[in-house]
């Protein structure tokens, strides 16, 4: 009896661990790694103080071939802290918690985060 009600409690504290687990779950489209988000390749994501507009990128044309955008399909949908906003070209764009995220084109291999203070507006995405 004592062994089930054990059991049990460790099962209940499972599912409530996994319930309030933070929104870089699966299907996130980037995840957590030292502090930092970071994409699907492992390469650091970033934001931009002059994204100042909830919804809209600021880095477009020549901004953005230096910063890509962390770009989103045209199935993906929002999920929690994770939204989809649409770039003046039409393309889709993901952000966190209403933060557009791009990459460094300087950055070049995972774990470079090069691109973190750049002229004061650019910035290590964190969760």
């Amino acid at each position: 009896m004592i062994r089930r009600l054990t059991l049990s409690a460790f099962a209940l504290t499972a599912l409530l661990a996994a319930g309030c687990a933070s929104t870089m779950g699966a299907g996130a489209p980037a995840r957590a790694a030292d502090g930092v988000l970071i994409g699907s390749n492992g390469m650091a994501l970033y934001t931009f103080d002059r994204d100042a507009t909830p919804g809209k990128s600021a880095c477009n044309g020549p901004c953005a071939t230096n910063w890509p955008p962390l770009m989103a399909s045209a199935s993906a949908a929002s999920m929690g802290d994770w939204t989809i906003i649409t770039r003046d070209d039409g393309g889709k764009q993901w952000a966190y918690k209403s933060k557009p995220l791009y990459f460094w084109i300087k950055d070049q291999k995972p774990g470079d985060r090069t691109g973190d203070g750049f002229n004061n507006v650019w910035h290590l995405a964190r969760p």
